[in-house]
């Protein structure tokens, strides 16, 4: 396994074919108190003149960001976010199978190995999270959803089983979503990853105890209901991300994103909140290591 390069490749095509623009933007201007971004791919090369994580972080570092969360889909990437978490002081690890994986794993009689592995590796150290987890109804039909539900419900209980956060992914699915976290009971530190509800979701959500993160979606012009759903939460249940290489905020939505890219999102979410943006970060900052703990309470191993 390299310890710099990516491992994935993002399609450079959008939803309707056209070509994206490749260009990273540039570096915003750095924020006085910092943040971290507690969801991140960085095992995904995107752009013409792709990042590897390593300068992923120094551009993230520069402008104030203090850590990142490093988020597995597969058994690959989630080994991956492992070593490197274990490995580099400005990240730490997030594992799972994805909820659009769970079926290919299922057809192909792997998804129980796949998730004692998961498990394995759960407990390793700098691991904080279970995720990304959930179900996904927009890429995945009728027939892998069992698969989803099975998937989902055994990380709910290798995150309790290691005391771990837990990242959901929900897209197409909230009411399952909820309906399978208070059956199954969801675990002490629930995080909605890249959060896409309404106000009245946001609301629900928080009066079971569980945080949104609010992605560059939430810049968007057509955003409109999402705003109003981070409006509608006290500020102790708010975390913030990137989902790079995805989810670009404006104005430079639909090129290459990353951790770097963060000061742009909370910078829009702090004016639509109508407050100082240092004040936003101060409460984000210790939202996060609520949920994950410091970054610098296991130390490294090997350094790079």
């Amino acid at each position: 396994m390299s310890d710099s390069q990516y491992i994935r490749q993002r399609d450079n095509t959008t939803e309707h074919g056209q070509t994206r623009d490749l260009s990273y933007p540039p570096l915003p201007e750095a924020l006085t108190v910092g943040v971290y971004d507690n969801h991140a791919h960085l095992e995904i090369a995107d752009g013409s003149n792709p990042l590897d994580y390593r300068e992923h972080l120094d551009r993230a570092s520069a402008v104030g960001i203090r850590g990142v969360i490093q988020v597995g889909g597969d058994l690959e990437t989630s080994r991956w976010s492992a070593e490197m978490a274990a490995r580099e002081p400005r990240l730490l690890a997030a594992v799972a199978i994805h909820p659009n994986e769970a079926p290919n794993y299922e057809a192909a009689g792997t998804l129980d190995a796949a998730l004692a592995e998961i498990d394995e590796l759960a407990s390793r150290p700098r691991v904080r999270a279970i995720g990304e987890t959930g179900l996904d109804f927009f890429r995945t039909d009728e027939g892998g959803r069992a698969a989803q539900f099975r998937s989902f419900e055994a990380h709910i209980g290798i995150a309790k089983k290691h005391d771990l956060a837990m990242q959901i992914h929900d897209r197409d699915a909230h009411g399952d979503v909820i309906a399978t976290l208070l059956r199954v009971g969801a675990p002490e530190r629930t995080v909605f990853h890249c959060f896409s509800g309404d106000a009245e979701m946001a609301r629900l959500c928080v009066d079971h105890g569980w945080y949104l993160s609010f992605a560059g979606t939430v810049t968007f012009k057509n955003a409109g209901g999402l705003r109003e759903a981070l409006a509608a939460i006290p500020r102790d249940r708010i975390l913030i991300e990137t989902d790079a290489p995805f989810l670009t905020p404006t104005p430079f939505r639909g090129r290459p994103n990353s951790p770097y890219l963060i000061p742009h999102t909370l910078r829009a979410m702090a004016e639509h909140l109508g407050t100082d943006v240092s004040m936003l970060a101060a409460q984000v900052s210790s939202n996060t290591e609520l949920v994950y703990g410091s970054w610098d309470a296991e130390p490294v191993d090997r350094p790079l």
